[in-house]
């Protein structure tokens, strides 16, 4: 069995859309990176943003340490705005 999540998978990725979003969008401008600077920003803000939230469940013993996707969008509910 293999070590390694299957970051495809809306369980391990709590930011497959924005993942999904750079690569289109570099598919889109002929891999043009200058061109796509939003996208993986709000990637790498994303990324961020669930990696402190595992943090504190981790810290706090709840588990699993990455919310499901429910209780992502019930994390996501709770601003106003999305956070990333």
């Amino acid at each position: 069995m293999s070590s390694k999540r299957n970051l495809r998978a809306v369980d391990a990725n709590p930011c497959l859309e924005e993942s999904d979003a750079s690569s289109k969008c570099l598919e889109a401008n002929n891999f043009q990176k200058d061109m796509c600077g939003f996208y993986f920003h709000r990637y790498k803000v994303c990324r961020r943003f669930w990696h402190t939230i595992m943090l504190e469940r981790r810290r706090d013993g709840v588990t699993p340490a990455m919310p499901t996707p429910e209780e992502r969008k019930q994390i996501l509910a709770s601003f106003d705005k999305l956070p990333y």
